[in-house]
């Protein structure tokens, strides 16, 4: 076994030896000197200067009594903030009107099922398809009070009976812009009824005589092709004549 070498104290001046675990021989102010710290010169940068920001704003006033002028904050300070965020208006997409699907069992002079609205469980007649995908429909008038309107395809249940109205014309004046009501009217109807408890709907809206005419001549048409159909009796019952689901009666087991 070689002999291992003695560990010799270096002499270098600044070495700090241990005398035990965390404990050295000489202090920081010693070390200080010792090193040679106190000749070293600090190389220091020269300090920026930041331009100093701008707190207050100096704004003219109107008014003899008023000073002349005041100081504004730039930015304010936290308590004087809303307590409600801003509402930001954020622009729409416009997305490209797509053609809507008409289901296979509407066909023109399909007799058709309501669902929904104030008419729903009556009975009407399905004259076309709108522009905007709606269905126009009519009960007609005289036989369940179900004037012409535009009806979703989605609250309407198609039957298998099915209308004759080839020889129908239908005006193309019945398209969307026939059915939209003047807004401003009716906000003056509105503005008129405030404070009055007993005020209805009701007098909001009124058919105009255009209207009256048009519902007529419909339904002069459209009677005269029921009446021509051999089973004329059944169809005006047929018509006139609510739907309502039963006790033991499923939806989903009808064959409408």
């Amino acid at each position: 076994m070689a002999p291992t070498p003695k560990k010799t104290k270096s002499k270098t001046p600044h070495k700090n030896p241990s005398l035990a675990p965390g404990v050295h021989r000489f202090g920081r102010s010693k070390m200080y000197h010792k090193k040679g710290l106190w000749a070293k010169k600090s190389i220091q940068t020269p300090k920026q200067v930041k331009p100093k920001k701008v707190l207050t704003v100096e704004k003219k006033i109107k008014g003899d009594k008023n000073g002349g002028k005041r100081f504004v904050q730039v930015l304010k300070s936290k308590h004087l903030y809303g307590t409600s965020r801003p509402q930001v208006q954020r622009r729409a997409t416009k997305y490209p009107q797509r053609p809507h699907k008409l289901r296979r069992s509407l066909t023109p002079g399909t007799i058709c099922i309501l669902v929904a609205g104030r008419h729903a469980g009556k009975r009407v007649v399905f004259l076309k398809q709108l522009e905007s995908g709606l269905l126009l429909v009519t009960g007609p008038f005289k036989i369940n009070a179900v004037p012409l309107r535009r009806v979703n395809q989605q609250y309407v249940i198609a039957t298998s009976t099915k209308l004759d109205i080839s020889k129908v014309n239908v005006d193309p004046k019945f398209n969307d812009a026939y059915f939209r009501r003047d807004k401003r009217n009716a906000n003056k109807a509105r503005k008129e009824q405030e404070g009055n408890i007993f005020a209805s709907d009701k007098a909001l809206y009124q058919v105009s005589e255009t209207r009256k005419t048009d519902q007529g001549a419909m339904d002069k048409t459209l009677l005269a092709v029921i009446k021509a159909n051999p089973e004329k009796k059944m169809l005006l019952k047929y018509l006139g004549s609510r739907f309502g689901l039963r006790s033991g009666l499923f939806p989903h087991k009808i064959k409408f």
